[in-house]
Parts: structure tokens; C-alpha cells; sequence
């Protein structure tokens, strides 16, 4: 199983990006879906996350700004970031709990990273 992120680059403040994450390889089944940004010297930390029914849960400096979707029939979780600002550079990273057979059990992984920049 792979995570595949994509969709970074940088932005001047008040712009904003789309992040795309396609998870691929033997999936049976995803449960939640989400992103997380790493900012240089600090800890990595939840942005935003979606669960299998939709349900979606922000990180509050991100609230109002950030919006996440997914879409099941083509693995994939989305993250549109509008009104970013230089607090929000980082390298974001998507993340999904995938079950690869019937009788596994769900597995976190991680995709690679892809770096967000705001700056004008």
C-alpha cells in the first residue's frame, strides 16, 4: 500500500492550494483519512481529518480556511486550503488507516510529504 501526495508549491498569503492524496496497492477497505503538517522545528500535528461516512474534524487555526473531502471510489482525500497564510507553511503529509484483506486488521501509513510554502 501506497500514499501519494501531491499539490504543493507556494503561494503568495491570502491564496490558496489543493492538496491531493491517492492511496493505491492492495486496499480492501479505508477507515479515516487525513493530513498533517510538519512546520521546521516543530512537531507534526493533525490538520484536518475525514472518517469513512464523511464525518470531518479541523485543527481550530485552521478552521473556516481548510476544507476536506475524499473520494472512496478512487481512494482519495483532498485538502483545499484557502486564506493561507505564512503560519501555515510546512511539509503536509496525508494519512489513512487501510485494511488489506478481509481478515486484517487496519494499518496506518503515511505519504511522502509535500511541501507548502506561503510567502509573498
Amino acid at each position: 500500500v501506497q500514499l501519494q501526495a501531491s499539490g504543493g508549491g507556494l503561494v503568495q498569503p491570502g491564496g490558496s492550494l489543493r492538496l491531493s492524496c491517492a492511496a493505491s496497492g492492495s486496499i480492501y477497505s479505508i477507515n479515516n483519512m487525513g493530513w498533517y503538517r510538519q512546520a521546521p522545528g516543530k512537531q507534526r500535528e493533525l490538520v484536518a481529518v475525514t472518517t469513512s461516512g464523511g464525518s470531518t474534524n479541523y485543527a481550530d487555526s485552521v478552521k473556516g480556511r481548510f476544507t476536506i473531502s475524499r473520494d472512496n471510489a478512487k481512494n482519495m482525500v483532498y485538502l483545499q486550503m484557502n486564506s493561507l497564510e505564512p503560519e501555515d507553511t510546512a511539509v503536509y503529509y496525508c494519512n489513512a488507516e487501510i485494511k488489506s484483506g478481509t481478515y486484517s486488521i487496519f494499518r496506518r501509513y503515511w505519504g511522502q510529504g509535500t511541501l507548502v510554502t506561503v510567502s509573498s
